[in-house]
């Protein structure tokens, strides 16, 4: 079994100091988690970009890494949120180009179009509206709990706000969604 699989990420970002190389095994382990996150807020196109910046950055700050904390997913996620911001105006577009044709913008072929269509249900439309008029703050806490399954505590550990700041903004971002949604639960849904 190869020495990166055993090693916790707190682990190999320690060795990362001695041995930069070890810092890949990092990628490795998370680049396919990250682009997801990013290529739903963003397309695939931009995701590659940010997945870069990402891992970049945090590998010139792997010093300033909590080795306390075995997982550093939540830190890479906080990452990618802050470069997601810089994109935020495609972010929005993307969105709203969604509420409007039922498909995002950026799919590759008709054959991913017309499956994209086919799942899409009532409740998408309205809820790619909400999320377009949610704070870009609000949208990042609901998104990295919704899309990126974090925990309340990582949001916190991946924005650097208190988790306090994490429930208020998770709060208000789901009452704009709900009211969107006409107070149903999109978790709730049925699909035909």
């Amino acid at each position: 079994m190869p020495l990166g699989t055993t090693l916790s990420d707190a682990a190999l970002i320690e060795r990362s100091w001695r041995d930069p190389e070890d810092f890949a095994l990092l990628f490795d382990r998370h680049a396919g988690h990250i682009h997801r996150y990013v290529a739903r807020r963003l397309g695939d196109d931009t995701a590659d970009d940010v997945v870069s910046e990402t891992f970049l950055a945090a590998f010139r700050q792997r010093r300033d890494y909590d080795t306390a904390r075995p997982e550093a997913l939540p830190w890479l996620y906080g990452f990618a949120t802050n470069f997601i911001r810089r994109h935020q105006r495609a972010e929005i577009h993307r969105y709203k180009a969604y509420s409007k044709m039922g498909v995002l913008p950026d799919a590759d072929d008709a054959a991913e179009q017309a499956l994209e269509r086919a799942s899409a249900h009532a409740v998408r439309r309205p809820l790619a509206q909400a999320l377009a008029s949610l704070k870009a703050r609000d949208r990042d806490a609901l998104l990295l709990v919704a899309w990126a399954d974090l925990t309340y505590e990582e949001v916190a550990n991946a924005l650097s706000i208190p988790i306090g700041t994490v429930r208020s903004r998770l709060n208000r971002a789901r009452a704009i969604v709900r009211n969107a949604l006409g107070s149903t639960d999109p978790t709730t849904e049925q699909t035909s």
